[in-house]
């Protein structure tokens, strides 16, 4: 199965010169979407995962059931305002633009094992942001794994040369 056959490309979205790949019709496709999760398990069975993070709102969707085909629970990775408890916090840029995300500041406990899944990889600020957040409550990133890879942004390499182990299904 070629999964990029589930890729919507949408040129000028959000913004002129910015070509957004869509994971939609890959999430309405039964079969697609069980194969881009087994395919983020099978790269992460031998990781020991506790805990699978998931950024806002994509990696929800590709985390999730990662989570429950290793055996883990999944952390949510959300934007200001959105989680009810103590939160940890760390801002960053996009490729278009800057964020900011929160989690729970119970949410990683020191030594655990976390996998970060999301559905793109591009210039890596999410990623990082996250990286950062699970690392400053104790956890261990063992593995960060993204459905498509935006390839020239290079943020895969970048991450590779930091000792972290990425996987992409996909790249563009």
């Amino acid at each position: 199965m070629d999964l990029k056959d589930y890729v919507a490309s949408i040129p000028g979205f959000p913004k002129e010169g910015i070509i957004f790949r869509d994971v939609t019709p890959m999430l309405q496709n039964a079969e697609a979407f069980k194969e881009s999760v087994k395919q983020i398990s099978d790269f992460a069975k031998d990781l020991n995962i506790d805990v699978v993070a998931g950024p806002e709102a994509r990696g929800f969707l590709f985390g999730c059931p990662v989570a429950i085909e290793l055996g883990a629970g999944f952390v949510p990775v959300r934007k200001p305002g959105k989680l009810p408890r103590e939160v940890v916090s760390k801002s960053y840029d996009l490729e278009y633009g800057s964020n900011e995300i929160q989690m729970h500041k119970d949410a990683i406990k020191k030594g655990d094992r976390v996998l970060v899944v999301d559905d793109l990889l591009a210039t890596g600020g999410t990623v990082e942001a996250a990286i950062d957040l699970i690392e400053e409550m104790g956890g261990i990133v063992a593995g960060v794994a993204f459905v498509i890879e935006l390839k020239d942004l290079k943020a895969a390499d970048r991450l590779k040369a930091k000792g972290y182990n990425v996987c992409s299904l996909l790249s563009y």
